[in-house]
């Protein structure tokens, strides 16, 4: 018999604000991000193939959504990235709505235009690219046709 396994805060943290996010019709209601503007990124694991969802902040350009792979400025990228660069067909969560959508990763000008727009409205990522030396990678969401 398989042991149960048990999630760690991280992953127990996220399905807490997945869980409040999909009851309150894409508002989170409680926690450290109510009223923050965040969407549901789910990504099939590149090994597993499972599905993965992941809460993530974003920001808008023009009708395109944006995302930042910072995992709060560690030395690796985070694993939902990794699974979006193997198949980057992804689905987002986004209010009430739900769609598929294409995930680009942002190169050059246009990722560093991406991450100063991103950071001028969280300040937060600005440190998150002060702690690290890795590039933090910028994703640009756009709905599937």
């Amino acid at each position: 018999m398989s042991e149960e396994r048990r999630p760690g805060p991280v992953r127990g943290f996220n399905q807490s604000v997945i869980e409040d996010f999909r009851a309150h019709h894409g508002q989170v209601t409680r926690g450290p991000f109510t009223g923050r503007s965040l969407l549901l990124l789910t990504t099939r694991g590149r090994k597993t193939g499972t599905e993965r969802t992941n809460p993530l902040a974003y920001t808008r350009d023009g009708d395109h959504y944006v995302v930042v792979a910072s995992k709060g400025g560690a030395p690796a990228n985070p694993d939902w990235y990794r699974n979006l660069r193997a198949q980057p067909s992804v689905t987002v969560e986004v209010g009430p709505e739900r769609f598929q959508a294409r995930a680009a990763i942002a190169k050059g000008g246009e990722r560093r235009r991406l991450y100063d727009a991103h950071s001028a409205r969280m300040p937060a990522f600005k440190d998150y690219e002060r702690r690290t030396r890795r590039e933090i990678p910028v994703i640009v969401l756009e709905r599937a046709v």
